[in-house]
């Protein structure tokens, strides 16, 4: 139900390719409040990272309406790039630039967009790699580091924006398995310190310790939605039921 502390709501959005014979998303609508940690599950192909990259508009929907506070982001008259600038984004493959230093991929959005000089935005690059450890990675280029600080290192780029959302779309599943706790780890403090996050994620430990609510997805469609424990605990519908008893 939408109600004023909404950060993101969604309503009744189809997502078609190939003039409507692939459905992939099919009247989907939920909304997201600020603070929530909102974990997306479901078999591979249900539409869960479809979904999120709606929340953006890297998916234009076919149909429906989505708002970012308040805005209809669907309108085209909408400047999505302005509301782009406070949803951060978090791919499986971690979008580094590969000629650029690990510095410079952090402060070449701040500074190009006019938010910060460059002084500031290198100083603030600082801080937030001395957060996740790496602040000795600051002038070394992206191939020279493990999967894991790679990830760690796109999820501070996208905190650099200083956004009101995370949107992170499978964000451990290219990683090798030792390496999957460190990024886990930061999404973590990042829940804990209320930032809002909508996770699409196979990793159900993670969706039923950090989330506030999980969403189950199959065929494009929600079938579920509910608190990590009841959903887990007591699946209501029978394919939620079938997807849990093989996965945990």
């Amino acid at each position: 139900m939408a109600t004023s502390a909404d950060l993101i709501r969604v309503e009744h959005v189809i997502k078609e390719y190939n003039h409507g014979a692939v459905k992939a998303l099919n009247d989907c609508s939920l909304s997201i409040q600020k603070g929530e940690v909102v974990a997306i599950i479901g078999p591979s192909g249900s539409g869960k990272s479809t979904l999120l990259r709606c929340l953006n508009l890297l998916e234009v929907p076919s149909s429906g309406h989505i708002y970012f506070n308040g805005v209809d982001i669907t309108d085209k008259k909408v400047d999505i790039n302005l509301h782009r600038r406070k949803m951060g984004m978090v791919f499986q493959h971690f979008n580094l630039f590969p000629h650029m230093t690990v510095k410079k991929n952090i402060t070449l959005a701040p500074v190009q967009l006019g938010l910060k000089k460059q002084e500031e935005a290198d100083a603030q690059a600082m801080k937030l790699l001395e957060r996740i450890g790496l602040a000795n990675k600051a002038d070394e280029f992206p191939n020279m580091l493990s999967g894991g600080q790679k990830q760690r290192i796109a999820i501070v780029r996208a905190l650099a924006m200083e956004p009101e959302v995370m949107l992170f779309d499978e964000p451990t599943s290219a990683l090798d398995p030792e390496m999957v706790g460190e990024v886990l780890d930061l999404m973590r403090d990042l829940a804990h310190e209320g930032m809002t996050m909508a996770v699409v994620t196979h990793e159900m430990g993670f969706a039923r310790e950090v989330a506030s609510r999980v969403i189950f997805m199959d065929s494009g469609a929600i079938l579920e939605e509910n608190s990590p424990r009841f959903l887990f605990d007591s699946p209501q519908n029978p394919r939620t039921q079938a997807f849990l008893s093989k996965v945990l």
